[in-house]
């Protein structure tokens, strides 16, 4: 049975200002409102949302009365997840964040009048700790750019037949491990694992030396159907709470032992890193853009109306320990093949079931200019163009002490909607 949604979004009026101030450069707009996970020292954990440079405290929001009339009470606002306040669905969840916007409009006096309470609501975002927002169950990666596809088929199989068969007839994807997701700020350790450096010796073990990122969007899910259901096409945003920044790190030399035949295993299930603030679809829905072409024509259950893709500008950096920043691939979400909605309704086809928290990533993310390709494997074309960095340095995969920076915005009409950034650092694997 389809899920009905009613509540129109109201939040997204492009012409809403609100009474707190906003840099113009802030991807926290009032027409974002995206949603997190805070905590002040060792307090306890709550629900929270963005503008500006500050955080909005939801809990606090609720227990001074002002979400009255919404679906929630106080204690859903509190917490180690945002999982329970997600159990509202779409339909809550919009609500609720009509109601923010609502309350930060400048035309409205309702909490701007209450003076006492700004610094109890509103806190500097550089003040506070953001955590992982939500319990992931699941966690599901895609192969969806078919300009990334293309590029490690043409490296490593025949560059005339560089796609599989199966690659333009469905969202090829694959089970992740759940358990390693960290929030940004978290640092990763180089993996360990078989690799073999020559093809006419024994495999060794080691740390990998050819250790990468993966520049991803991932979408978190509500609830789904029961087991033996699944969710059409037409119905799969109903269940996409939003998205936020991931990098899928890879281990390229171990996947490239270990991958034969079922797939990779220790090459990825080490780590995966993720932006803090979950963007909604709703806030999302200004900056949609048709996708590519598929052809040859997808199946009934894969075929879908209107406008699926998002204008999602991407940017990628490398910073070595104490030397600087470089931008070294900028790219944007638009270039998917195989969009959210037909991934969705793919992985659920079979019966399998959706639930609350789960996470699925969109696979490597490249355009086809060079400058746009989603990882160092194809920024150094697997280690033979290695990439210079404003310093001087050279990289032709991710080295010890390196941070990694991914960022993300929509801009249109004057209005932005950001992710603000998922950054990692990379320390050397233990003896």
């Amino acid at each position: 049975m389809a899920i009905q949604i009613t509540t129109p979004i109201t939040a997204n009026d492009p012409h809403r200002k609100s009474w707190v101030e906003v840099p113009t450069d802030s991807d926290y707009s009032i027409q974002n409102i995206p949603f997190g996970l805070y905590s002040v020292g060792g307090e306890t954990k709550r629900a929270c949302s963005a503008i500006g440079t500050h955080i909005i405290d939801l809990f606090e929001l609720s227990r001074n009365g002002f979400f009255k009339g919404l679906p929630f009470d106080e204690n859903q606002f509190i917490g180690f997840t945002l999982n329970t306040l997600m159990s509202e669905g779409k339909e809550g969840m919009r609500k609720l964040r009509n109601r923010v916007a609502e309350l930060f409009d400048e035309k409205n006096t309702e909490l701007q009048s209450r003076t006492a309470l700004h610094d109890v609501v509103l806190k500097p975002m550089d003040s506070v700790s953001l955590h992982l927002p939500i319990e992931i169950g699941d966690y599901t990666d895609f192969y969806s750019s078919i300009e990334h596809a293309t590029n490690v088929g043409t490296m490593f199989r025949d560059p005339n037949n560089a796609l599989l068969p199966n690659w333009r007839h469905l969202p090829v994807g694959y089970h992740g491990r759940s358990s390693s997701i960290v929030t940004s700020g978290i640092p990763v350790r180089r993996p360990k694992g078989q690799t073999k450096p020559n093809e006419d010796q024994p495999p060794v073990f080691g740390p990998s030396k050819q250790l990468d990122f993966e520049l991803e969007m991932a979408f978190i899910t509500f609830d789904g159907k029961p087991l033996g259901q699944h969710i059409p096409v037409a119905e799969a945003e109903d269940h996409i709470f939003g998205l936020v920044l991931f990098n899928d790190w890879s281990a390229r030399d171990i996947q490239k032992w270990e991958y034969v035949p079922l797939g990779p295993f220790l090459a990825k299930n080490f780590a995966s890193s993720m932006s803090p603030w979950i963007v909604t679809l709703d806030a999302l829905e200004p900056f949609r853009i048709p996708g590519p072409k598929q052809e040859p024509e997808v199946l009934p259950y894969l075929q879908y109306q209107g406008a699926k893709n998002i204008d999602i500008a991407l940017e990628v950096q490398i910073k070595p320990e104490g030397g600087e920043r470089t931008v070294v691939s900028r790219s944007n979400f638009r270039y998917m093949y195989w969009n959210m909605a037909q991934q969705l309704a793919h992985h659920t086809v079979n019966g399998c079931n959706i639930r609350r928290g789960d996470t699925l990533a969109s696979g490597t993310i490249s355009g086809t200019d060079p400058s746009s390709y989603g990882s160092m494997l194809e920024l150094s074309w697997k280690g033979t163009r290695p990439v210079q960095l404003s310093d001087g340095q050279t990289r032709k995969f991710i080295e010890d002490g390196d941070t990694v920076t991914m960022s993300g915005y929509c801009k249109k009409d004057g209005v932005r909607v950001g992710f603000g950034y998922v950054t990692t650092k990379v320390l050397p694997a233990l003896e």
